[in-house]
C-alpha cells in the first residue's frame, strides 16, 4: 500500500502557514469549522501600538494573539530591546499555556520571560514597567498549581498607567 500524500498549507519560500481556523487560545481547529481571526503573519507595529493591542488582548482573555503581535515586534526588532521583546512573546506564550492547562509549560515560559524582561529593568524601554512585569511573573510562577489564579492575574500591565 502507497503512502497517502498529504498536501501541506506552505508559502511561496516553502515555510509552513496554517490555514485552519483556531480556537480563543490558538488551537486549530478541524477544516469547516468557523475559528477566531487570528493575527496577520507579517503584522508589525510600532512598540506603543504593539504593546497597547497586545495588552488589549491579553485582557480580554486571547493571550496567543497578544503573543503573536510581540513575536511580530521581536522579529522586526533591530536594536538592543529584542530580548525584552522575545521576553514579552514569551510571556504571553506561558500565559497562552495556563489557560490551556499546561502548567508545566506555563511555568518553563513565564521563567525565560521574567529572566529575559528583567535585564531591562534599569532601562525600562518604551515605557514598559519591567520591575512591575518581573514581580508579576515570579508571583504567577508561585501560584501556579498551588492556588488559583485570579482572572485578572492573567492580563499583565505592559504599558504604564492606572
Amino acid at each position: 500500500m502507497e503512502p497517502q500524500r498529504v498536501e501541506r498549507d506552505r508559502d511561496a519560500t516553502g515555510r509552513a502557514r496554517n490555514a485552519r481556523p483556531r480556537d480563543g487560545l490558538g488551537r486549530p481547529l478541524p477544516h469547516g469549522l468557523t475559528g477566531v481571526p487570528t493575527t496577520p503573519d507579517d503584522l508589525v507595529l510600532p512598540p506603543g501600538e504593539a504593546l497597547r493591542e497586545a495588552e488589549r488582548l491579553l485582557a480580554a482573555g486571547r493571550p496567543f494573539h497578544a503573543h503573536e503581535v510581540l513575536e511580530g515586534a521581536w522579529k522586526a526588532c533591530d536594536d538592543d530591546t529584542r530580548e525584552l521583546w522575545k521576553g514579552l512573546a514569551q510571556l504571553a506564550a506561558g500565559v497562552t499555556h495556563l489557560r490551556r492547562g499546561n502548567e508545566i509549560g506555563a511555568v518553563r515560559l513565564l521563567g525565560r520571560a521574567g529572566e529575559r524582561i528583567s535585564a531591562y529593568a534599569p532601562i525600562g524601554p518604551h515605557e514598559i514597567p519591567v520591575a512591575a512585569l518581573t514581580t508579576w511573573t515570579d508571583e504567577l510562577i508561585a501560584m501556579i498549581g498551588r492556588e488559583p489564579i485570579p482572572e485578572a492575574m492573567l492580563a499583565p500591565k505592559l504599558t504604564p498607567g492606572v
